[in-house]
């Protein structure tokens, strides 16, 4: 019934508009709470750059993607370049594009055609250090780190010794920086940033770019960061589900249960309220690239695992090459493009509809929406297995998930209460009923709503 209320309010809205497009506002709250983010690795998004990601928006809407979080998009330093091509997050010049990737036009044109979709379109914003031959190095090195011996040197603790590491504490930096972030929403429209280490650059920083941003246009922030919460308290919408990320790479040995899945959401729980959220991924290109494949981490618990990212609270990520089912890493500093199916055969891949069906659920079901609504999470199973079931609800409506992340048939006992009856299995739309004991085949799921 809720559904049904839902569509009929969404389809008023459209009819009084004009708009053809369903759906919630751009960046409004109420898109957030139903939104899936999908970062555009540009450098190997197919033959790469700003006019293949145009040309594939269809495909993504059609999947549905709601915010389009791109690589850095800026010209890379050739000065200590790592490999061929160097490090996106080396940063030559912050007000330019990258010519690899096409012209200033082509990506005005690419978020144009963005927002005729109603999706929003984040830059990855590398605040923390620049390429060695940006001219900032040259011009203010007062703005950087020095050693003892007044060198500039590179982030301490890492070995990232093809960038320069910028010191916060100089004010004419903070406002040459937030200037250039104003210069992409002012000048293309971009719809906020994906903020690069957001945890090595002082929060008051990031308070007062957020503050300066949000004057220009309500921009959607998101941290590379997951455990600093005060980062979310002012600047940042949400932050990453780092903890959760080693919990599922854990599942997908297995070597963590139930048990721990239990303590994770308990803790997510304590951490995230009054309308914060995490951003839910099973991979990235940090992942992709420097840990294994979603396959080689999860095994035969790929599809459990997604299907987890969606179904928890928070705001689920797909990785570009995840919904077509990218089993390989991807080089970092190289070129080495993701093969996408050819026109005519978008959406018809497994991964594909697999995925679409993922963000069908999410989006249908207002008990597993975000950022201030969607359900509290309840665990129905409580002994120490690899079985994990719990339920989601909100105004009336009821999800159910079940995951089996062993090799074989599993039957456990489930602590149902009010969620005991009759469902409807989301993927295969049959009346299921619920028991207090239910049996699972190998790496599988049960998915239940009401």
């Amino acid at each position: 019934m809720l559904k049904l209320k839902a569509l009929a309010l969404l389809l008023a809205a459209s009819l009084l508009t004009g708009c053809a497009a369903a759906g919630p506002e751009r960046g409004s709250q109420e898109f957030l709470q139903q939104a899936v983010i999908y970062e555009v690795n540009l450098r190997q998004f197919g033959d790469g750059g700003f006019k293949e990601v145009t040309d594939h928006l269809p495909r993504l809407k059609e999947l549905g993607v709601d915010i389009l979080w791109l690589m850095p998009i800026h010209p890379i330093s050739e000065l200590n370049r790592k490999g061929e091509l160097g490090s996106p997050y080396s940063v030559a010049n912050y007000l330019e594009v990258n010519p690899e990737y096409g012209t200033e036009e082509d990506f005005r044109e690419l978020v144009k055609q963005a927002h005729d979709r109603n999706m929003l379109v984040i830059l990855d914003w590398v605040a923390n250090h620049t390429g060695w031959d940006n001219p900032w190095v040259t011009e203010n090195p007062d703005w950087y780190t020095k050693d003892l011996d007044g060198n500039i040197t590179y982030p301490p603790g890492t070995d990232w010794t093809d960038v320069a590491d910028l010191n916060f504490d100089n004010q004419e930096l903070q406002e040459a920086m937030i200037s250039a972030m104003e210069y992409w929403v002012k000048e293309f429209d971009v719809d906020g940033f994906r903020a690069d280490v957001a945890h090595s650059v002082p929060v008051e920083f990031w308070n007062k770019a957020s503050g300066r941003l949000h004057q220009v246009k309500d921009v959607f922030m998101l941290a590379e960061d997951g455990g600093d919460m005060e980062l979310l308290e002012t600047a940042f919408d949400t932050n990453y589900a780092w903890s959760l990320q080693g919990l599922f790479n854990g599942f997908g040995t297995p070597y963590l249960n139930a048990s721990d899945f239990r303590w994770a959401m308990q803790s997510q729980a304590e951490q995230y309220v009054n309308g914060k959220y995490q951003m839910i991924f099973i991979d990235n290109h940090d992942e992709n690239s420097w840990q294994a494949t979603v396959f080689d981490r999860f095994g035969d618990n790929v599809k459990n695992l997604a299907l987890l990212s969606f179904t928890i609270p928070g705001m689920p990520l797909i990785y570009s090459g995840n919904e077509v089912g990218l089993d390989r890493q991807l080089l970092f500093f190289e070129k080495d493009p993701i093969v996408f199916p050819a026109k005519e055969d978008w959406g018809k891949s497994d991964w594909e509809i697999f995925y679409k069906q993922l963000v069908e659920l999410k989006t249908q079901n207002p008990a597993l929406w975000t950022a201030g609504a969607g359900g509290e999470l309840t665990v129905l199973h409580e002994e120490d297995t690899f079985f994990l079931a719990f339920a989601r609800s909100y105004q009336g409506n009821d999800v159910v998930v079940l995951i089996n992340l062993m090799p074989e048939e599993q039957t456990q006992v489930l602590e149902l209460g009010e969620y005991a009856g009759e469902y409807q299995d989301f993927f295969s739309k049959e009346t299921i009923e619920l028991k207090p004991e239910m049996t699972l085949p190998a790496n599988s799921f049960l998915v239940l709503t009401r």
